[in-house]
């Protein structure tokens, strides 16, 4: 009985999202999360999902690896020439949305500082952040622009991230940039670091959602996709 009407008020609650997005042309910038690393390919990827549930139009603008703030050492063609401040002018200018899924990698293994508030440059990660609003905010000044906190992930305690040479923070440390520099351009935040659902630090959440302790599998971006789509809406 629980589990039916669970299940009826997620249909209920799409139709209501569906009647509100349908026809959005939504940009998705975004890490390999957002590129759908982890599940079983185009079509099970949260914005795909979004994009069947809602009747949206949904560009995913995912490239695994990347990070938010220049690299300063590059040896990785991909993931060092592509930071987000460097693509917002790649993605087409007509979006009603644009929503941001980054910063797990510049915890991970970004080399760029921390750096403070006052900040202006893409080559620290405050500065980086300053920078990738105040470019989105320029090139879409009519449309919401959306910030979408990290996920939880394994090592998320760690203050050297993945294999950082010296202690720079931990994730919430990032989390914490994230939605202070983001709360400064009065961009809306979904903190999906405090709410998503998704801990792989609890065993059975990573068995079920997070197999890697990092990437959400089908079942997570399933979650993913309603979370957000459900942020969206009361977004517009």
């Amino acid at each position: 009985m629980y589990r039916l009407t669970k299940n009826l008020l997620r249909i209920c609650a799409l139709r209501i999202v569906r009647y509100c997005l349908k026809g959005k042309k939504i940009n998705f910038l975004g890490d390999s999360i957002t590129e759908g690393c982890g599940t079983s390919g185009v079509g099970y990827r949260f914005t795909d999902l979004i994009e069947k549930n809602t009747g949206a139009v949904c560009r995913n603008y995912g490239i695994g690896g990347t990070r938010i703030a220049a690299q300063h050492n590059r040896v990785n063609p991909v993931w060092d020439e592509n930071d987000f401040c460097s693509r917002v002018e790649k993605m087409d200018p007509d979006a009603d949305i644009v929503v941001v899924f980054g910063g797990t990698n510049d915890f991970g293994h970004g080399d760029a500082p921390i750096g403070q508030m006052s900040d202006r440059t893409d080559r620290t990660f405050y500065g980086a952040l300053h920078t990738l609003y105040t470019r989105l905010l320029e090139r879409y000044p009519e449309s919401a622009i959306i910030v979408l906190t990290p996920l939880h992930r394994c090592n998320e305690a760690s203050l050297r991230g993945d294999n950082k040479p010296a202690d720079v923070g931990d994730l919430s440390t990032y989390v914490n940039i994230i939605r202070r520099v983001a709360e400064y351009y009065s961009l809306p935040v979904l903190d999906l670091y405090a709410c998503s659902g998704l801990q792989p630090l609890v065993p059975v959440i990573k068995e079920r959602y997070v197999p890697d302790g990092l990437h959400p599998n089908d079942a997570g971006h399933i979650i993913l996709a309603d979370r957000i789509a459900a942020f969206l809406m009361n977004s517009l």
